[in-house]
C-alpha cells in the first residue's frame, strides 16, 4: 500500500466521526484508529506488528514519543553471529513464548537461537559456533541490517 494511499485513509479517519478503520489489499492489512489509549492517533500494521504513532499529515514529528535508546555497553569479545538478511530480529518463536537463548546459556552448532522476518517469512537462525551466549546485541521486534552482529558467543 503506497504512502499516499495511507494519507489519505489517515484524513479520511481525522476528518470523519469514525473510530477506526481497517482495510486489507492482498495480503497486505492496515488499521487505524482515531485515538490510542493515551491519546495519539495511531496506525497498525498486520497483527503482532508495533503499533506506529503518526504525527501531523504534513510530515512534522509525531508528539509524545521517547527519547531515543541509551547507548549500548560496548560489545564483549568473542564470535559474532551475524544477521544472514535484512528483517525483523524476534527472539521467541511467537508473541508470549519463552526466549530461543538467553545470556550465559550454552548453545551448539545448528541451534536456533532466533527468528528473523523478512517478506512475512520467518527464518529461524541457527548457531554457526558452539559455546556460551554472552551478549544478546538486538532488541526483540527491531529491524535488523545484513552482516549486522546478533549474538556473541564465546
Amino acid at each position: 500500500m503506497d504512502l499516499r494511499k495511507l494519507k489519505k485513509l489517515i484524513d479520511l479517519v481525522q476528518e470523519s466521526g469514525i473510530g477506526e478503520i481497517e482495510i486489507t489489499e492482498g495480503e497486505e492489512k492496515v488499521r487505524i484508529c482515531r485515538q490510542a489509549p493515551g491519546g495519539a492517533p495511531v496506525m497498525m500494521a498486520a497483527p503482532g506488528m508495533q503499533q506506529m504513532p503518526y504525527g501531523p499529515v504534513g510530515g512534522g514529528p509525531a508528539t509524545g514519543l521517547a527519547s531515543a535508546p541509551p547507548a549500548a555497553p560496548p560489545e564483549p569479545k568473542g564470535h559474532q553471529l551475524k544477521s544472514p538478511m535484512v528483517g525483523t530480529f524476534y527472539r521467541a518463536p511467537t508473541p508470549g513464548a519463552p526466549p530461543f537463548v538467553e545470556i550465559g546459556q550454552a548453545v551448539t552448532k545448528g541451534q536456533t537461537l532466533c527468528i528473523i522476518e523478512a517478506m512475512k517469512l520467518l527464518n529461524e537462525i541457527e548457531s554457526d559456533a558452539s559455546g556460551t551466549v554472552k551478549a544478546i546485541l538486538v532488541e526483540n521486534g527491531q529491524p535488523v541490517e545484513y552482516g549486522q552482529a546478533l549474538f556473541t558467543i564465546e
